[in-house]
């Protein structure tokens, strides 16, 4: 049996990196607020605000305290609810209990996508933010939730962990609500380890949140590239009045991350073409389907997402051990007792398990397996070959019709 690639290991870090790093070694200037200017984190910020189309942009230890910060910053009071989908990252209502906010769920549909039905009924007035999670790079229909949520006058916050590079109807994810919130998670489209940003055109958030990342003193002045009196205005106003909850990216992060910024349009590029590809070839078999994206989107892509369709619980097992067995991990939302991405494993909120019926049923069912932008065709035809086969040997090959 020919082995199956690895897919965990990220690519290597470019080699522009390497003078940067050394030179930081040397030095040992790590601290963001040590240079007077121009720090590599504030580089970093830079040139990322640039390149996504954003008046501002503040890097964190983290997309979870991003999103956190994200939530300080709109001034909600303790006690406040934030509607989040039922298909996230734990980190994500995580994020709102540190807030001491109250995670509500709303139900997803089998495309892993919001039901717009059940957001509707629950956006109503006892909600005071919002936070949209992009899971796994799919993109809910951005048109609506902004419409319903600027009719009521809701803040919007994108979760874009898993979405860099991805647009919807030509704008950036992360761009059309009041804050978007990325990762450099290794598993992420840009890889350092650990690290997150967010970007907002709101100078009152990014200064609240700025001074609350751990600018302490007067080193917000260090975020500013040159005169902005909105921006200036509001650290003034919050100067001492936040609390530090220390969350800044070091220079050695912002390193390593600001070089891979120029390898994104290829990784998009690639990793899309791979999902594609993949998808087509899955969507082959009657036990397997991936959804079709909306019309808006254009996605950046670096794992695929796939149902099962007709499989029991046992039969789902089976495909999952069939598909290891030949090189290929599986990872099925629903099947685990501590799956993160799994609503009913979130054990730290407060009351019952909430009644997700999609949701549950759709995590029960839906396939997890990545696909970086680095794998080769032949590599891209082993995944596929493993999957439907593994689907076969569980379900039998399909009778043609009429036999």
């Amino acid at each position: 049996m020919t082995l199956a690639p690895n897919v965990y290991d990220a690519e290597p870090i470019p080699q522009s990196a390497r003078a940067e790093i050394d030179k930081l070694l040397k030095s040992g200037d790590l601290f963001r607020y040590t240079a007077a200017k121009d720090a590599p984190v504030a580089l970093l910020e830079r040139d990322f605000a640039e390149m996504m189309g954003s008046q501002y942009a503040l890097a964190v230890s983290s997309c979870s305290a991003a999103l956190f910060l994200s939530l300080k910053a709109l001034g909600l009071h303790p006690g406040a609810r934030v509607l989040i989908p039922a298909f996230t990252f734990a980190a994500v209502p995580s994020s709102v209990v540190h807030a001491e906010c109250v995670p509500v769920l709303c139900d997803v549909k089998d495309n892993y996508r919001i039901d717009l039905n059940d957001y509707e009924g629950k956006l109503d007035a006892n909600i005071d933010a919002v936070i949209i999670s992009h899971m796994r790079g799919h993109t809910s229909d951005m048109d609506a939730i902004m419409a319903l949520c600027d009719a009521r006058g809701i803040p919007v916050i994108e979760d874009a962990a898993h979405s860099l590079g991805t647009l919807w109807a030509g704008r950036n994810i992360g761009t059309i609500g009041r804050v978007g919130c990325f990762s450099f998670q290794s598993y992420k489209l840009v890889n350092a380890g650990e690290g997150g940003i967010m970007i907002s055109d709101d100078a009152d958030m990014v200064a609240q949140a700025v001074i609350m990342s751990g600018a302490y003193e007067h080193n917000w002045a260090k975020h500013m590239a040159g005169s902005d009196p909105a921006l200036e205005a509001a650290f003034a106003k919050w100067q001492n009045r936040l609390p530090l909850y220390n969350l800044r990216m070091g220079n050695l992060s912002a390193a390593i991350i600001r070089p891979q910024l120029a390898e994104i349009p290829r990784r998009v590029r690639d990793g899309r073409a791979n999902h594609d590809y993949v998808a087509d070839r899955l969507n082959t078999s009657p036990w397997l389907h991936v959804p079709d994206k909306l019309k808006q989107e254009e996605r950046a892509p670096d794992s695929i997402q796939f149902n099962l369709v007709g499989l029991s619980d046992a039969e789902t097992a089976a495909f999952a051990k069939a598909a290891s067995e030949r090189g290929v991990k599986v990872q099925v939302f629903g099947q685990s007792t501590d799956n993160a991405r799994a609503f009913w494993n979130w054990k730290f909120l407060d009351g019952p398990v909430p009644d997700l019926p999609q949701t549950r049923a759709m995590l029960m069912r839906a396939c997890d397996v990545r696909l970086p932008a680095r794998l080769s065709r032949e590599e891209l035809d082993i995944i596929s070959e493993a999957l439907v086969i593994a689907a076969q040997e569980v379900m039998g090959t399909p009778r043609a019709y009429g036999t």
